[in-house]
């Protein structure tokens, strides 16, 4: 017995001293060489492809300074902005296991009067002020060479986009020369200044740049092109036309040429504009200009874009506020999912949730030459609208809504060798009354030599502030977050037609959402089984009209055709009756679907809840009934 104890004794302290063994070969191995475990379905924080591959252009070293305060204070605000610089830390060592010796990273900590805090106003940081007067630091600065990039606060409401600002701020050290990309749009994109008068009188006016036009400048040399220029500049890589209301033939003639010579073009139309309807002005009697196209250059490309309709979707519908605060269905602002997004292309292969407020639609096939591609689709449980009724409210929409059974094109990618839209020259010549000799010297390109590419969205609102962007005041000032990934579709595509794709991988990985695409599917269904019902309603009401009016026709007496006769009062009980048991249904109806929705949402909230402490509890009673076996067996 005694012998047994022993053993037990030795074993049991043979086990722990294994074990003790173990846990510190761990701690020494995943010291030498942390590993995170990225648990998340899309790999948020795993180092994306499109990193590694610019840390591979790395032929020079690249140093980083991270500024971080160290102090002994302990208030709420200094421990969170510890820990996410311990999370800023990990992704470092990342990137340096990454590229090697091509990366070199340097910690300071710039305490008030030192050498750090000194390096840190040469490298552009700004030390953030706490609500305790106290300052922290939270930056960094990217070098190479003579060139240099500051990261002045990582503010840590952009932890989703970290890996983006600290990949894109080594790739502009790398490259420092930005591509020319040109602007034109018929909107204020770039701020408007206001009233002169009330600026000098010290009072606000105008508007700021619309935050899409910032982040172009951040990566790109962005040029304002004007609605009535002539001539695109010969070194303006990537044209960026928003919203061209009423664009004169000679533009159009300039992006013609542009075009042909190899430039690329991405074009932002709108059948209805939400912006452009709220700066109408009823009083003054201008009541147009909701709506822009490309009309002389879509034909030639074998397109149409018909601006009197927009797309109404029921799985893409939107709910916006109405009166009282109450939501409100809004079947033409569309809110696209993975279902809506072509999924195969590198420019929206990681986008999920795009915003489309009242956007037309593309038909008609390319023209010879020409490829599309499909970027933004509606489903099939959609309709082309009025688009003035659009833009009334959602109820005209639903009542009478028919789904086509077509998936509308939203956004199109056009690639080849395009064909100019003016044969017969520049329209300016033409109109001068040019002379048959000038006329043989004309020299406007007729076709493009080489491929370039043109992508047409029937939206323009998508890029707005007010549609793309949700603002609120945080701890650290005025906090912007996005409300979908419409900007990040936008940057994606100007980088990529700039002819650097390493960024797209990395922008799109901040605004996955997860919705509920079956609950949506059941709103859908039972929104096609109630149209249906009150469609019938509506039949029978016209039919029992019809009915009525016949009956009075038939009276010989045009003074009793006022009264009704037996026969009419028979006919419009028999139709109250209808209708009040139609009503009756459908109110049951909608009432049985919400009773669907609400339990399906319980179910998938307590399995949130209860999954993982259902799976430890399983765990532990399986290692508990394995121990007991063993013990038996003993």
């Amino acid at each position: 017995m005694q012998k047994k104890s022993l053993e037990t004794i030795l074993y049991s302290t043979a086990g722990i001293g294994l074990m003790l063994a173990v846990v510190i070969a761990v701690n020494v191995i995943t010291g030498v060489k942390p590993v995170r475990v990225d648990l998340t379905q899309e790999k948020t924080y795993t180092l994306s492809d499109s990193t590694r591959a610019i840390l591979k252009k790395l032929d020079t070293p690249v140093k980083i300074r991270f500024y971080c305060t160290q102090g002994d204070t302990a208030t709420p605000e200094t421990v969170y902005l510890k820990t996410y610089a311990r999370q800023v830390e990990d992704l470092l060592q990342e990137y340096q296991q990454a590229a090697g010796r091509k990366l070199i990273i340097e910690k300071l900590d710039p305490e008030p009067d030192s050498d750090a805090a000194d390096s840190a106003q040469l490298d552009g940081l700004q030390p953030q002020p706490l609500q305790t007067g106290d300052e922290f630091y939270l930056g960094l600065s990217i070098s190479m060479a003579d060139q240099s990039v500051a990261l002045p606060f990582l503010d840590p409401n952009r932890e989703r986009q970290l890996e983006y600002d600290l990949t894109r701020a080594i790739a502009r050290v790398i490259n420092p020369e930005k591509p020319v990309v040109g602007v034109m749009s018929a909107l204020p994109v770039f701020g408007d200044m206001g009233n002169p008068m009330m600026a000098q009188m010290g009072q606000q006016g105008g508007t700021p740049a619309w935050t899409f036009i910032n982040q172009l400048k951040q990566d790109f040399d962005v040029r304002h092109v004007e609605m009535t220029a002539d001539k695109i500049d010969d070194d303006v890589k990537v044209l960026v036309v928003i919203f061209p209301k009423d664009i004169s033939e000679q533009a159009q003639y300039a992006i013609d040429q542009f075009v042909l010579r190899g430039g690329r073009l991405i074009a932002f139309l709108d059948a209805q504009s939400a912006l452009a309807s709220r700066q109408q002005n009823p009083m003054s009697g201008e009541m147009g200009g909701t709506t822009a196209t490309l009309d002389k250059l879509l034909p030639a490309w074998g397109v149409q874009f018909d601006t009197s309709k927009v797309v109404a979707d029921l799985n893409f519908k939107m709910q916006l506020g109405g009166r009282d605060g109450q939501p409100t269905e809004a079947p033409a602002f569309l809110a696209l999912t993975a279902e809506g997004i072509n999924t195969n292309d590198v420019v929206t292969s990681d986008l999920d949730n795009i915003w489309l407020p009242m956007t037309g639609a593309f038909t008609g096939e390319p023209a010879a030459g020409l490829k599309e591609t499909v970027l933004l689709n509606s489903t099939t449980e959609s309709e082309l609208v009025d688009g003035m009724m659009a833009g009334m409210g959602g109820g005209n929409i639903l009542e009478g809504f028919k789904p086509s059974g077509i998936n509308y094109k939203l956004a199109i990618r056009l690639t080849g060798k395009f064909k100019t839209a003016f044969p017969e020259g520049n329209p300016a010549d033409k109109a001068a009354g040019t002379n048959q000799v000038a006329k043989a010297a004309d020299t406007s390109l007729k076709e493009s030599k080489t491929e370039t590419s043109v992508v047409l969205f029937g939206d323009s609102d998508l890029l707005a502030d007010d549609f793309a962007l949700r603002k609120a005041d945080g701890p650290f000032g005025a906090m912007v977050t996005e409300m979908n990934a419409n900007l990040d579709l936008a940057q994606n595509l100007v980088e990529q037609m700039a002819g650097d794709s390493d960024l797209i991988g990395l922008r799109s990985r901040a605004t996955t959402t997860r919705p509920f695409t079956l609950i949506k599917k059941m709103e859908a269904d039972a929104e096609a089984r109630g149209q249906a019902q009150i469609d019938q309603v509506q039949q029978s009401l016209q039919d029992t009209e019809q009915r009525l009016s016949e009956l009075q026709s038939q009276k010989q007496d045009k003074d009793q055709r006022f009264i009704l006769s037996p026969e009419q009062k028979a006919e419009l009980d028999n139709f109250r009756k209808k209708q009040a048991s139609a009503n009756k249904e459908l109110k049951q109806l909608r009432k049985d679907l919400r009773k669907e929705v609400v339990a399906l949402e319980t179910k998938l909230e307590w399995l949130n809840i209860l999954a993982m402490p259902m799976l430890v509890t399983a765990a532990g009673v399986g290692i508990a009934m394995v121990k007991r076996k063993k013990t038996s067996a003993k």
